[in-house]
């Protein structure tokens, strides 16, 4: 199989229309760094500092050096950062994959009151992915194009082809993105079924026919069965890739020593992507719940087990109707995870169940279930991993918060963003649980060039810490005309750097390309990637992400250090759902107290709002009928171009629950930074 890497791509839609990623010049930023960081260093470290940088920048000196070999690169590659990119953010880091990298996305509860009733979720769920899987085999799925700031652009789409056909291989000290190699005639496309930690191959194209939905449900009936009827005990195998990338490279070459462990690790690595059939909890369904289920799977004792974390998607099903996919995320960034999962939901609500009896169905082969040869060697490791893995739930401090006094309707009516609405609302519910800004990394797209994948917003900006140093400090007594200016003048900031890194001109792209051109060149490391400043500004305390659905859904992911928290937010006309996460490890960090203040700053700004702007009254919007949403049928989504209004639909058994509050995107920045 051949390393997945940024030559392997070839954008079927946009081309080498798109242009490539700029390079922005050495002294813009070197200046944009020390303004990033100034107010959030001591006077001592920042003087330090900006000696380190003007040494740094200075005309001949190693500044310059490395600007141009970035320059020379940029002229042979089709994205001078995307190697760089990728090995930072996910192909170097050693931390286990659940909670720490791969993000979730919640279904809303299924009421499954049968057994049944999962399977023919299932069935319709996999009947779903496989329609979508023939747009992208096709190369077929609409352009999409930007919206929000600067919309209209067209947006690079090969990150949609990677989500079927791409692996993550465990490395001792780096992972590899892998692709599937494609052949004039390929084996028969497969699903990887797990089910009692069990995996079992799933066929969907059979004697070059793919699967209906009834053909789908008799074999996923078949594997039920089979999986319930093992007598011995079965060997999570799923816990070692839960476990740190080291370690799981490890396991992974002691299992490969046995023929049959490799022909069973052949079949999960080349599937499509896998289904878990997930037992029931026996917890309390709460968003909450659902979503710490959706990234660790509850752990050994329950489903912990139950899956393969280096498949680009699993489609998780629970019998107590807990449901929702988990992606591993190197391969592509938020749009794509909600845009397919938007399209499967609408297909699954918009399109009738089929179980039709065909004609085939008594000629299907039973499914087959995967085998492992596990030494003590195995069964060692396997105890390790599951210690791990219990620490990893057990640790995980989550608490999602559907926030219902005002949505992004009241923002916008403030002539405000509403995403750097609510970043600032981040900033001032941190500074009040903390008393101190922090690094903060909020996502956005670059897709606007080739081979574009993300950059980071820097959201702690120094007007957002006037603005909450004005809220909250007791010995500053300003007027309410000028809490509002300071905030007038936060969001501006934030729009004008959202403005900056979405046209490929922010600061920690450009530092990590410099920093790796070094590395190449095995000059000494520069002194401005060894001070403290430059630690302090890639330790992101706060890691924001906004991922909003046409759907009711919501996104998930864990801290991505240990003192930090995970704020993803999913903004809706009159509501907004948090997802908040850290580590109970963490004498630092709490989830609930960070909500409470999260909430409590979103009201003190809603009420500066109204007192300075006379505003509409957000009660008042929820209560008109007017701005009652209804699903879209035409939009520029490529999911909706295809999903009929499921007003005019009939759901047969089981019943999919999917509400769709609104279908508008707000702007590009809907990328989860894990």
């Amino acid at each position: 199989m051949p390393i997945l890497n940024q030559e392997s791509f070839k954008d079927s839609a946009s081309g080498d229309a798109l242009p490539k990623l700029p390079l922005p010049t050495l002294s813009e930023t070197l200046d944009r760094y020390l303004r990033c960081m100034k107010h959030l260093l001591t006077e001592q470290q920042f003087n330090k500092t900006q000696k380190i940088v003007k040494q740094f920048g200075a005309p001949g000196g190693v500044g310059e050096l490395l600007q141009s070999k970035l320059a020379e690169r940029r002229g042979k590659k089709t994205n001078w950062v995307y190697d760089y990119w990728l090995n930072d953010m996910y192909l170097n880091n050693r931390l286990a994959l659940p909670v720490n990298s791969s993000p979730a996305m919640v279904f809303p509860q299924q009421n499954f009151k049968a057994p049944i009733d999962s399977l023919r979720f299932s069935a319709h769920l996999i009947s779903g992915i496989l329609e979508y899987k023939t747009f992208l085999d096709a190369r077929a799925l609409p352009l999409d194009y930007a919206r929000g700031q600067l919309s209209g652009t067209p947006l690079c789409m090969e990150q949609y082809y990677c989500l079927f056909t791409s692996y993550r291989l465990p490395g001792p000290d780096r992972d590899t993105l892998v692709a599937q190699e494609s052949s004039v005639m390929p084996e028969p496309e497969h699903i990887i079924v797990a089910c009692k930690n069990q995996f079992f191959v799933l066929d969907v194209v059979i004697n070059f026919r793919r699967l209906n939905e009834r053909d789908l449900l008799t074999q996923l009936e078949k594997i039920a069965k089979m999986a319930g009827s093992e007598d011995e005990p079965v060997p999570p195998i799923g816990l070692l890739t839960s476990d740190g990338r080291t370690e799981w490279a490890e396991a992974r070459s002691v299992l490969m020593r046995e023929s049959t462990n490799r022909d069973s690790l052949d079949m999960i690595e080349r599937c499509l992507c896998l289904v878990c059939l997930d037992e029931a909890s026996g917890t309390e369904q709460s968003d909450t719940t659902r979503a710490a289920m959706m990234l660790h799977g509850g752990g050994p004792s329950m489903n912990g087990g139950n899956r393969w974390y280096d498949k680009p998607m699993q489609f998780i099903v629970g019998a107590d109707g807990c449901c929702g996919v988990v992606c591993e995320h190197s391969p592509f960034e938020g749009i794509v995870l909600v845009q397919c999962t938007e399209y499967l939901l609408k297909y699954m609500i918009a399109s009738p169940s089929k179980l039709v009896r065909a004609a085939s169905v008594s000629e299907l082969p039973a499914p087959r279930r995967l085998r492992w040869k596990c030494s003590p060697e195995i069964q060692k490791l396997l105890s390790s991993s599951a210690d791990k893995l219990h620490r990893v739930v057990n640790n995980l401090d989550m608490n999602v918060h559907k926030f219902s006094d005002y949505g992004k309707e009241f923002i916008k009516k403030q002539k405000m963003s509403p995403d750097a609405y609510i970043q600032v609302a981040l900033q001032l519910a941190y500074y009040r649980c903390h008393g101190r800004p922090v690094s903060t990394y909020e996502s956005a797209s670059t897709r606007r060039f080739q081979q574009g994948r993300v950059d980071n917003i820097r959201s702690a900006t120094p007007e957002a810490l006037a603005f909450v140093r004005a809220m909250t400090d007791r010995k500053l007594i300003p007027s309410d005309m000028e809490k509002m200016e300071l905030l007038r003048c936060a969001i501006n900031a934030q729009t004008k750097y959202t403005v900056l890194t979405i046209t490929g001109m922010a600061i920690d792209n450009h530092l990590l390309g410099l920093r790796e051109v070094a590395r190449e060149m095995k000059i000494e490391k520069p002194e401005i990637f060894k001070d403290k400043a430059y630690l302090i500004s890639n330790h992101f305390i706060l890691s924001t992400s906004q991922v909003p659905t046409t759907v009711e859904m919501f996104c998930c992911y864990g801290p991505v250090v240990p003192n930090g928290y995970g704020a993803c937010y999913n903004p809706q006309s009159d509501y907004i759902i948090f997802s908040v996460s850290s580590f109970h490890d963490s004498l630092q960090t709490c989830s609930a107290q960070f909500v409470k203040c999260l909430v409590q700053g979103l009201q003190d700004m809603m009420d500066l709002c109204k007192r300075c702007n006379c505003g509409p009254n957000p009660s008042e919007q929820r209560n008109n009928p007017a701005v009652e949403m209804q699903i879209q049928t035409e939009t520029k989504d490529k999911t909706s171009q295809r999903t009929p209004d499921s007003t005019k639909s009939k759901q047969n058994a089981p019943e999919v629950l999917v509400k769709s509050p609104e279908t508008t995107f707000v702007g590009p920045r809907i990328q989860e930074k894990r």
